[in-house]
């Protein structure tokens, strides 16, 4: 027998045992859901016919705000320049790289002062220092040690969203039940064990949520990089149509920040309800 069938006849025996109030409570759930997505699209829509129709009666002055046909034309221009992607790009390949690598690193760290309580509390107060430090201001400092280039955005990046990983993950760890942590120990367990089977298992939620923290910090430390040294980039558009007064490429930039933050953030929407379902 197939895979494929032995799914369906699996799904097949699963509704079954569902009763009809089960189906009912599902299918309001859907409902629910299809509501809410429908509302947000609604608000998206009125808010960019609020926007187009204002400049168009001049209530707003279009040349500093821009409107949706303008941004569009601006769009459609870029990609007939060949540039649009490039600069999408760089910008999305910076973001992602600095997202990827502040929750890796961040995460590991976090783990290493789990481990060793010593360490833990020895470093705690300098990461408490460090997480209030202006670092946008320290940017011209990683310019000059790195030199100008992506490498000292994505480097930019991780200062913003390194230590908030490393504070939010740790404070989830230690948050964890002790009982279940005696329990594995208890039955002759070692710390990895119960690092392994109960720790990381247990912080799910904690780290999802320094996921969904770390979008925004990423696309942060990614623009105020690029608007210190990028040559490329939605962060260079910005700072160059803030400097030729060309503000329908700003907010075309802005905009595209918005989009691509957005399907960021849905990623790891995906990778949550990924993570429950093999979880339960």
């Amino acid at each position: 027998m197939s895979n494929k069938q032995s799914n369906n006849i699996s799904s097949q025996a699963l509704n079954s045992e569902i009763s009809p109030e089960h189906k009912l409570y599902l299918r309001s759930i859907r409902s629910e859901k299809l509501w809410i997505r429908c509302i947000q699209l609604l608000i998206l829509a009125v808010a960019l016919i609020l926007w187009e129709l204002c400049a168009d009666a001049k209530l707003v002055d279009p040349f500093i705000t821009s409107q949706p046909s303008r941004v569009l034309k601006t769009i459609v221009n870029l990609y007939h320049q060949g540039v649009l992607f490039h600069h999408i790009g760089i910008t999305c390949l910076e973001a992602v790289v600095g997202f990827v690598l502040g929750t890796l690193i961040g995460t590991i760290i976090a783990i290493i002062l789990w481990w060793s309580e010593f360490l833990c509390k020895i470093l705690e107060p300098y990461l408490v220092v460090m997480n209030s430090l202006p670092k946008i201001a320290l940017g011209p400092v990683f310019i000059v040690w790195i030199g100008a280039g992506p490498t000292a955005i994505i480097v930019m990046t991780l200062a913003i969203s390194l230590i908030v990983t490393v504070l939010e993950v740790l404070s989830g760890f230690l948050g964890i039940d002790e009982e279940k942590v005696k329990l594995i120990r208890t039955f002759g367990g070692t710390k990895f064990q119960v690092l392994s089977k109960v720790l990381l298992p247990a912080s799910y939620p904690t780290i999802i949520n320094a996921l969904k923290i770390n979008v925004g910090l990423s696309w942060v430390g990614v623009i105020v990089g690029e608007f210190l040294v990028s040559k490329a980039g939605l962060g260079y558009l910005i700072v160059y149509g803030g400097q030729v007064f060309k503000l329908d490429l700003v907010m075309t930039s802005v905009i595209i920040l918005g989009i691509a933050a957005a399907i960021m953030y849905q990623g790891v929407v995906y990778l949550e309800k990924v993570l429950v379902k093999n979880k339960y």
